[in-house]
């Protein structure tokens, strides 16, 4: 019997463009939704489209601008993956290097050729590129010029992306995810489709519809990556984290049901190619009337993805009686708190074996091979004077999430291709813009208002992780 990873396992780290790569406005780049997002009060209603800032404003501090600079340091940063043993590299494009305005008919060649470099580069350490094509980022201009998803258009557009990159790449990328946490458009739709809501909308038939098109763009890219290279797998992203009813009384078991239902909604279409009924049902409740085509459903049904891919940093709990509403910090996906489960200095509440379970969520509704490309921990990391941060809570986090994982597949029987922990190396926060919270197993020195020299040093957990990696997950440490 198999006592743990299977062979050919791929450990490795996550990051996505518009938290590390900086360099927003070099060599061609355009401007995109990601870039206007500033840190402080106003981030929250921005990214949830409610407050309009379309350009940089004064006053606030956009920390996407500069990040942690990783377009001039991805070389050094590439073979630090290289050095902790990374058998994958999980990292997103920046839609407007390749594209500035997103609806030009000719690429932008210096973004292309900055890819490339950087692909080559995972080669040459022996790490195989696991690439979001969308992860967030989206053109201001399709944004000004079209409204974003909400618009049919931003297929041709997307669908020019997806040619470009899959014939670009042929060869040095075989892992693709189309959207990055594409259930983010029902909490966060500025951020995850573009979208700005004018005053007396119908908010949630604009996200429905912006939805539709995101899911019948992923299908699109899934048929293009096939045609274009056979050895190409397509996977779909959530964020993931199973709902526990708060008490054993049935409305809150209800009530979890059909949280599980909203989140799964856009993997039930992308892995079964085909609109649940619950969710037709809903939107015949609301009055939501989402526009599709015949060639749609067609597209949706016949390129379903080859893999589900998913971010896991917390359980959740759900309830039915109105009275009970104390919510979890932090998260964007808020929720109740769980008395059994301590929390992260963010308010995130910690839970292994809710990733146990969700792995076993998804695969007893899907039966479709998993990646694990998002987990880890949010915290405040004290360096000593050479950079080197103690961090045995992220160690001691990481080790029971992967021992939970691993249970998952011995015992359980899921299967799993791969696990990136997320911001393998310190990056700025989606959720918050901050620096100081940090996910890294290499610490940068930078702060929240942008200062530092950008030193990259190992903090315990690089060697930890390393260890991990060479013995397959057999030594935990």
């Amino acid at each position: 019997m198999n006592k743990g990873f299977p062979q050919g396992f791929l450990w490795g780290g996550a990051t996505a463009a518009n938290q590390c790569e900086g360099a927003y406005d070099v060599d061609g780049r355009g401007l995109a939704n990601v870039d206007v997002v500033p840190i402080g009060e106003e981030r929250f209603p921005i990214i949830a489209g409610q407050r309009k800032m379309f350009d940089f404003e004064e006053g606030y501090f956009y920390p996407a601008k500069e990040s942690i600079d990783m377009y001039h340091h991805y070389k050094e940063d590439i073979a630090l993956f290289g050095e902790m043993g990374f058998k994958t590299y999980r990292l997103s494009i920046a839609w407007s290097r390749i594209f500035p305005k997103g609806d030009e008919l000719e690429p932008n060649e210096k973004g292309l050729e900055f890819y490339e470099k950087l692909f080559k580069e995972c080669h040459k350490h022996g790490i195989e590129p696991l690439v979001t094509i969308t992860h967030f980022d989206c053109p201001m201009h399709l944004i000004e010029e079209y409204g974003g998803w909400r618009n049919r258009k931003m297929l041709e557009f997307y669908e020019r992306l997806c040619r470009t990159l899959f014939t670009r790449y042929k060869g040095l990328v075989k892992y693709w995810l189309t959207f990055n946490e594409i259930n983010m458009i029902l909490h966060a739709p500025f951020m995850g489709a573009g979208l700005y809501f004018e005053e007396g909308e119908n908010q949630e038939q604009v996200k429905y519809q912006a939805a539709h098109h995101e899911l019948v763009a992923s299908a699109i890219a899934t048929k293009v990556a096939h045609e274009i290279d056979p050895e190409n797998k397509v996977g779909c992203m959530l964020a993931a984290g199973q709902y526990y009813p708060n008490t054993a009384h049935p409305r809150d078991y209800w009530a979890a049901l059909q949280e599980d239902r909203e989140n799964y909604f856009f993997i039930d279409v992308q892995a079964r190619g085909e609109y649940p009924n619950y969710a037709k049902k809903k939107w015949e409740r609301l009055g939501i009337d989402v526009e599709m085509t015949e060639e749609d459903l067609a597209l949706l049904r016949d390129y379903t993805v080859d893999f589900i891919s998913f971010s896991y940093y917390s359980s959740r709990v759900a309830s039915g009686d109105p009275e009970v509403n104390e919510k979890t910090e932090g998260n964007i996906f808020a929720s109740i708190k769980n008395p059994y489960l301590e929390a992260s200095e963010w308010g995130w509440q910690i839970d292994p074996l809710g990733l146990r379970i969700t792995l076993n969520a998804i695969w007893d509704r899907y039966q479709k091979p998993m990646f694990i490309v998002e987990n880890g921990l949010g915290a405040i990391d004290t360096p000593d004077e050479n950079g080197y941060v103690e961090d045995d809570y992220r160690i001691d986090y990481l080790r029971q999430h992967i021992a939970a994982m691993r249970d998952a597949i011995v015992e359980d029987g899921v299967e799993l291709l791969g696990y990136t922990t997320w911001g393998c190396i310190d990056l700025v926060s989606a959720g918050t813009g901050e620096m100081k919270k940090r996910y890294g197993f290499i610490y940068v020195d930078r702060d929240n208002e942008g200062k530092g020299t950008l030193k990259r040093s190992k903090k315990k957990s690089f060697h930890w992780y390393k260890q991990v990696i060479a013995t397959n997950g057999q030594d935990l440490g």
